[in-house]
């Protein structure tokens, strides 16, 4: 199975399932989707959709950015990362998670171009890591692409401002992070960097049977 996740026209997210056989793919439909974490605060600021499939759940999310000046980093922490979590795991009681998406943290120094130079911008603060670690990592969810390819510097996102593509001032701030239960079905977790069509490019997860 293979699923693709992109960025269309900022905030829109595209996302694809399809079933892989020998000569061909289909793509799948979910049995249901649903929008938001179903808490007020948390869906006017950031980005949810949650599609059932027959084995899994597909979650597709933009996490609100700290802001300029950091000055959203108190909510970011202590209450959207762990409101996502928490729904994570709700889902994980009846079947598997799959999230994907602009989850806005390059969460290890590989992760980003400069780590030095950024300890204090929105999306690698140690606050931001250690949050991404605590509420994710910890709690059971893969880092499929580095699980996959641990010592390989892969950058989804390049900032416009300063020609960061030309350059390859990148950061890896899209994801597929699944359940511990899933993880080894995981064939190949990727980056597409040759899609230009946005400031971020499509990642992708191919899932065996």
């Amino acid at each position: 199975m293979r699923i693709a996740s992109g960025h269309a026209v900022f905030p829109n997210l595209a996302i694809l399932v399809q079933q892989l056989y020998p000569r061909s793919c289909q793509q799948i439909k979910p049995l249901s989707v649903r929008y938001g974490l179903g808490i007020s605060d948390h869906d006017s600021e950031g980005h949810l959709v949650t599609a059932e499939f027959d084995t899994f759940y597909l979650l597709s999310a933009y996490v609100p950015n700290s802001g300029d000046g950091l000055r959203r980093l108190l909510y970011r922490i202590t209450e959207w990362d762990q409101s996502l979590s928490n729904y994570m795991k709700e889902l994980e009681k009846s079947k598997p998670v799959i999230l994907t998406g602009d989850l806005n943290c390059a969460h290890e120094e590989i992760d980003i171009h400069d780590p030095t130079g950024n300890k204090r911008s929105a999306g690698f603060t140690n606050e931001e890591r250690h949050s991404f670690g605590t509420n994710f990592i910890s709690r059971g969810f893969v880092d499929t692409f580095r699980k996959q390819h641990p010592d390989v510097v892969g950058y989804t996102y390049w900032g416009y401002l300063h020609g960061g593509r030309k350059t390859n001032k990148g950061w890896r701030l899209d994801y597929f992070l699944v359940s511990e239960s899933i993880a080894d079905k995981v064939y190949d977790s990727y980056i597409l960097p040759d899609v230009t069509s946005s400031d971020h490019c499509p990642i992708g997860l191919i899932l065996t049977p």
